[in-house]
């Protein structure tokens, strides 16, 4: 036993080199690194259902631009058709003024369409163009039926424009011409643009109810003012504006009910000057001249200057 061996010396290992060291920090610093990029599971997941449904997009994208859900949908509509469920008939109500065969040549066209593929917003667009039709609805009742249901405009006045007569609506709407032989017993409007402003004389026919019966018409003066005319021959001619004219009928109104303006001889009546009414009479051989009407009680609506 040698010495060494007897001092209780343990052989030692051999020492491990550099570059084996270096090998063991540099594998761990990439191990640390690949932790550190790696992904949660949820972002991953997430990632790859917005990837699915970029490419979902896509494909409907190019099934649109190819037209296949309009074919499909055709199909469908064909074969719903095939098995009886196509337009047969039709049915339209509401109609009372506006004539009927318009509204036929129009439901006609789905006769034998098939109920899935019946165009219902063209169709109504069709009826609108209507001006005697103020809406319009358009459906199906199963089998085979088409359902139009009509909501007529309300004929409120007549209006003369370049010799040409036509009804309209109490807003001014063209609902069809109509001959002097036939016109109906409702007021005449005259004038350029006189229809567009039928809501406002109706406004101001309101101010006077009680002379509403005895008007004939109205015309419409230099697009500005009305001038009125009565079914006994009288012309009350109104100044511009509505409030301003909407006062001048309101107190030639109380005169009349005072004591009778119409049917007394007069011609014209003018309240074209504030505060005052001037009357017109006849310059015709044998005509009388007519007892001027007492002015009413002054109104604070009224200018107390007014004077006949």
């Amino acid at each position: 036993m040698s010495a060494r061996i007897a001092r209780g010396t343990v052989p030692r290992g051999r020492p491990k080199s550099k570059s084996a060291a270096r090998g063991k920090q540099g594998r761990g610093a990439r191990a640390h690194v690949d932790e550190g990029l790696r992904l949660p599971d949820a972002v991953r997941k997430l990632s790859w259902l917005l990837f699915l449904f970029m490419l979902a997009a896509l494909a409907l994208a190019l099934a649109s631009a190819f037209g296949l859900p309009q074919m499909a949908g055709r199909a469908i509509g064909e074969a719903a058709g095939n098995a009886g469920f196509q337009v047969n008939r039709y049915e339209i109500r509401g109609l009372d003024k506006m004539q009927r065969r318009r509204v036929d040549a129009i439901a006609e066209t789905q006769l034998g369409t098939a109920m899935p593929l019946v165009d219902l917003d063209g169709t109504r667009a069709q009826l609108l163009r209507f001006g005697w039709v103020q809406d319009a609805r358009v459906s199906r009742r199963l089998p085979d039926t088409l359902v139009v249901d009509i909501v007529e405009r309300k004929p409120a006045a007549i209006w003369q424009h370049k010799s040409q007569l036509a009804l309209i609506d109490r807003d001014g709407v063209l609902l069809e011409p109509v001959k002097l032989e036939a016109m109906p017993d409702l007021p005449l409007v005259i004038g350029p643009a006189a229809n567009r402003h039928v809501t406002a004389l109706n406004r101001l026919i309101r101010a006077a109810p009680h002379l509403k019966p005895m008007l004939a018409g109205a015309s419409w003066i230099g697009e500005r003012r009305w001038d009125l005319r009565f079914q006994s021959g009288e012309i009350l001619s109104l100044p511009e504006g509505e409030v301003a004219a909407r006062k001048a009928l309101s107190f030639f109104a109380r005169t009349d009910q005072a004591s009778p303006l119409l049917g007394r001889g007069y011609v014209r009546f003018y309240m074209l000057v504030p505060g005052k009414l001037i009357v017109r009479i006849s310059r015709e051989p044998g005509s009388i001249v007519p007892v001027l009407a007492p002015e009413p009680a002054p109104d604070d609506s009224v200018d107390p200057s007014t004077t006949i």
